[in-house]
């Protein structure tokens, strides 16, 4: 049960190696990044163009890097995603404010039925065109909710996972997947804002010259704010350290229920057991005077840290022959999902948010179809003082989905209940689920016919009813 198989000094020293390489390409990534105005309009994550830089440069490309460097950074990015995981529940707590209340059940409601959308459409898609066209593994159904909702962090995680189904290419094609996702989010997100702006969707954005985007690459000295803060003598221990002991606590008590699940539900990843174990870490300090010993900002350099080098490493790995063989099936796939995702956004956006529905929406669509962050930056485009309170609805209704869905841990067993039930039986569930949160929204009215809502104009500091 507890692995003891020793690593010798060749093998550390080669990982010592091939980690600074990944170091390297980081960096070149940060300053290609700061340098070049197309990447800085088009907000391309450094750690992203990183791992294209590898890509070109690996055994699949330029071959300046051999394929055993490539294949650890591809198996380091599984460790790195539990790292990433372990502490997000360690020190949360629950915040509300102002204008974030009216917004939270409808986006609580309207997450969870985008995210249902991604696990019952592709399943039919799936089972309905590409298998019998193209041939593709049944798993192919999962591609979308782990590379879109998920991104490149599950994508790299749930390789483990693809490969104990004996499904070798469904790592490369997470994280495929997540790229197409992360391409569709923005430049589909910006296309969206520069058409409703002109509609007149958005309730603060009123002309489509107020969409500057800040490009501040180096933060001015008096515009700097602390990374983290001490909460412990350094005479006792270093504050990193400390907290860097937490989240391997964590992972700990992750790992050992993983071994004790792994016989009911093989192929259990580690990293949402990670992070349920933080979630118990937590519970149990926040009952001792050692809670205020916890800074959550901390945690969030060590999974920034952690998040950085995983995608420099992952997206190097991905293998482009496996890519080109699939192409046509991912196309298939990303072009009907994307205009499931735009329906959605459309028609039940203005459904489900009795005001500020554009800008509810946005987030949602961005954090559906790309990452978090891309969900907020689309938010910050069209809301940037966070006048409508969608970002702080964003940020209270967290914890009640981000754990669960979107790469928590329903993201991890749905290829093990695709292959344990088949996809008959779990798109009609995941389909009966949407159907249950729709009616369960209109019942209590949240969800509510298309009417002329009440548009707020915050640039005017009134509010006026079209």
């Amino acid at each position: 049960m507890i692995p003891n198989t020793p690593i010798d000094s060749i093998t550390l020293s080669a990982m010592l190696f091939y980690l600074a390489v990944l170091g390297a390409l980081l960096a070149v990534g940060v300053f290609l990044r700061m340098k070049i105005s197309l990447l800085k309009k088009f907000f391309i994550p450094a750690s992203l163009l990183a791992g294209f830089i590898g890509l070109i440069l690996g055994p699949d490309g330029a071959k300046l890097l051999t394929s055993e460097m490539v294949s650890s950074w591809g198996s380091l990015a599984g460790i790195l995603i539990t790292f990433v995981f372990a502490p997000m529940l360690i020190g949360i707590k629950m915040k509300d404010s102002k204008g974030a209340k009216k917004h939270f059940a409808p986006q609580l409601f309207y997450h969870y039925m985008g995210n249902m959308i991604q696990y019952f459409l592709p399943v039919f898609i799936t089972i309905t065109i590409l298998v019998p066209l193209f041939g593709v593994n049944e798993l192919f159904a999962t591609l979308i909710e782990v590379g879109w909702s998920g991104g490149h962090g599950t994508a790299a995680g749930m390789g483990e996972v693809y490969s104990s189904f004996q499904w070798e290419e469904g790592g490369t094609l997470g994280l495929t997947s997540a790229t197409i996702g992360l391409v569709v989010s923005f430049i589909g997100g910006i296309i969206i804002i520069n058409y409703s702006v002109k509609k007149g969707y958005t309730s603060v954005l009123k002309n489509r010259n107020q969409m500057k985007q800040k490009n501040e690459e180096d933060i001015s000295e008096e515009k700097r704010e602390p990374g983290s803060y001490t909460t412990i003598s350094g005479d006792v221990v270093d504050g990193f350290a400390f907290h860097a002991a937490l989240l391997l606590i964590a992972v700990l008590l992750g790992w050992f229920m993983q071994k004790i699940l792994e016989t009911f539900i093989p192929g259990l990843p580690l990293f949402p057991m990670a992070m349920i174990g933080g979630g118990i870490l937590n519970l149990v300090i926040s009952k001792t005077s050692y809670y205020k010993l916890i800074d959550v900002r901390t945690f969030q350099r060590i999974q920034g840290i952690s998040l950085e080098f995983l995608i420099v490493g992952a997206v190097a790995s991905i293998k482009i022959p496996v890519v080109v063989e699939y192409a046509l099936p991912l196309f298939v796939m990303s072009v009907l999902m994307l205009l499931s995702m735009l329906w959605f956004f459309f028609y039940m956006g203005p459904r489900m948010f009795k005001e500020d529905w554009f800008e509810n929406s946005i987030v949602i669509f961005g954090t559906l179809t790309g990452v978090a962050a891309i969900g907020l930056m689309l938010l910050r485009t069209v809301d940037p003082e966070g006048k409508t309170g969608a970002m702080a609805a964003y940020g209270l209704k967290a914890p009640l989905f981000s754990p669960f869905l979107g790469g928590g841990l329903i993201t991890s067993i749905f290829p093990i209940m695709l292959i344990s039930y088949g996809p008959f039986w779990v798109g009609g569930i995941t389909l009966m689920i949407f159907l249950v949160l729709f009616f369960v929204a209109k019942s209590t009215g949240v969800y509510r016919k298309k009417k002329s809502p009440k548009k707020n104009d915050y640039s005017e500091g009134v509010s006026s009813t079209n």
